[in-house]
């Protein structure tokens, strides 16, 4: 009987004998056949073809190649789309889901790395840690000027809107450092659960009004675009700060960039943009090179090289157990 040889195409820019090695030690210890195909360019076609005969897709973690239902109709016996990432905005999931194909992103790997940054970037907001560098750099000793700007996190209410797993890495951390933690979901937990994560909820505009330090984290779709704008930033007091590790879309940038600038709030920490990397006469980053509180990243919160390996980890082992018949974890399409 002819041996069957798995096909796994792979959309993230990756060589192929990296991700066979990547896959080595599992496919020896269950004698599995498999050939890595990779495509890192948006060509359609060529990608339609490849799908025809694939068994497993690693979808692009730079999202620059996205999975459309036009892809989904050439799957035939795609068994499992595995997302190396958290979000998976690019890969259309009811198209997927009407085909039988499960989604499946990297669950729990990096929330520790988004939560640790989002935590450093408010201290670094709140102290204006990186506005006295900048300062420092242009011969300016603004001493007198931080005494009474920069704020503890201690003492503060820090609101979450949304109350997944980063969410949740960050309410316990923002706790320990002292703070009061709010949050906002379209789905409230039970007052049981509340009281574990030793969490209130609030509803959406009283936790913007109430809360020193807002973080959002939601998933982007058509609901949660653009859910922080012009009338949402108002509704912010004038000493809070605003941080976005999650989506660029989930903000109008524009509105935030006006309201740092004219004092609607007092900075925001962004690590997505709806362009990336964005353009230099992005609103934001020239609200930072005027001087503005504004902390902008390379979206690098959950990059780091810990969360890389658990990515890594996630991706193969779930990719292994749908080759050896397993059902796979982490599916976000239910």
């Amino acid at each position: 009987m002819e041996r069957h040889v798995a096909k796994v195409l792979i959309l993230s820019p990756l060589p192929e004998g990296l991700v066979g090695s990547l896959f080595a030690e599992h496919t020896s210890k269950y004698n599995l056949a498999v050939n890595f195909v990779t495509v890192n360019e948006l060509d359609v076609e060529r990608i339609k073809r490849e799908l025809a005969d694939t068994d497993i897709v690693i979808g692009d973690f730079t999202f620059k190649i996205p999975v459309t239902a036009e892809m989904c109709e050439a799957m035939t016996k795609v068994k499992l789309i595995q997302q190396p990432s958290t979000g998976y905005d690019h890969i259309d999931i009811a198209a997927c889901s009407k085909k039988g194909i499960p989604v499946a992103n990297i669950g729990d790997a990096n929330s520790a790395s988004v939560a640790e940054n989002t935590i450093g970037v408010a201290l670094d907001l709140l102290k204006r840690i990186t506005y006295s560098h900048q300062k420092l750099l242009q011969g300016i000793w603004a001493q007198d000027e931080l005494l009474n700007v920069s704020t503890e996190l201690q003492g503060k209410t820090w609101g979450i809107l949304g109350l997944g797993r980063i969410e949740r890495e960050v309410a316990w951390r923002a706790k320990a450092l002292g703070a009061q933690v709010i949050y906002y979901d379209i789905a409230r937990r039970s007052e049981e659960e509340e009281t574990k994560l030793g969490v209130a909820y609030r509803e959406f505009q009283k936790l913007l009004s109430e809360s020193d330090v807002v973080s959002i984290h939601t998933p982007l779709t058509e609901t949660t675009r653009k859910m922080i704008g012009e009338r949402e930033l108002r509704l912010m007091k004038p000493s809070s700060i605003f941080i976005n590790p999650a989506r660029g879309e989930l903000t109008d940038e524009a509105a935030l960039a006006k309201a740092v600038r004219d004092g609607w709030i007092a900075g925001a920490g962004i690590d997505v943009f709806t362009k990336e990397p964005p353009p230099s006469d992005h609103p934001l980053v020239l609200a930072a090179k005027e001087g503005a509180n504004v902390v902008l990243t390379p979206h690098t919160a959950g990059a780091t090289a810990d969360a890389r390996m658990r990515i890594i980890q996630v991706t193969v082992q779930n990719v292994v157990r749908v080759l050896l018949g397993q059902k796979p974890q982490n599916v976000v399409n239910t």
